[in-house]
């Protein structure tokens, strides 16, 4: 074999082990992380207990980075880094908080609603209220709202409209099935952000 039949059969065998290892099964089991921000405003604790099992439930996807804060302490960075923003509130007075609606109001100060630069973001809601009927669905709806005018994908979880629950003095504070609201909430909304950064692979 001379020289130059060497370095081609050397050439080929290099390019044939490169393709081998751009698809080896390392790479593939390691996929683009996501970033679901969880944000709420909790006077009681109660809103704040419900966003933390939305955040374990979110955790539970694999390849999920989570990011829990107060809705008043969250800077554009974090909006526009994540891939989904599940946004949770108390009701008062059948609607969204005062500083819920601040947060919302704040995108338009970061440029956000301008430069649409929450488009095809993932977002979902959840709510706390004293009763039963004291306006969870219409917080929710509202915060949805929001969402929708910034075009972002908006899904549903743990129920119809997101994860709620009841705290007043027939049910004070969180119980177990709701924390499991939560928790629903969180993973659905993580496995659609896959979905969406990622594709479905089919």
């Amino acid at each position: 074999m001379n020289r130059r039949e060497f370095l081609k059969r050397v050439g080929v065998l290099s390019a044939a082990v490169s393709l081998v290892l751009s698809n080896s099964p390392s790479q593939a089991a390691d996929p683009q992380p996501v970033t679901v921000l969880v944000t709420y405003h909790s006077a009681t604790g109660n809103t704040e207990k419900m966003a933390q099992g939305v955040a374990e439930g979110a955790k539970a996807v694999s390849g999920t980075l989570v990011v829990l804060k107060r809705v008043g302490d969250v800077t554009e960075n974090d909006l526009v880094s994540a891939d989904a923003v599940i946004v949770g509130s108390p009701v008062y007075f059948g609607n969204m908080s005062g500083e819920v609606k601040t947060f919302f109001d704040n995108w338009s100060k970061f440029g956000l609603f301008r430069d649409r630069k929450m488009r095809n973001k993932v977002g979902g809601a959840f709510a706390t209220g004293a009763s039963v009927s004291s306006g969870k669905e219409v917080t929710m709806l509202t915060i949805f709202a929001a969402m929708f005018i910034n075009q972002m994908i908006v899904v549903s979880g743990g129920g119809g409209f997101g994860a709620s629950a009841s705290t007043g003095t027939d049910s004070p504070g969180i119980d177990e099935k709701e924390l499991a609201e939560a928790r629903d909430l969180g993973k659905r909304v993580a496995e659609v952000a896959g979905l969406v950064k990622r594709g479905s692979g089919k």
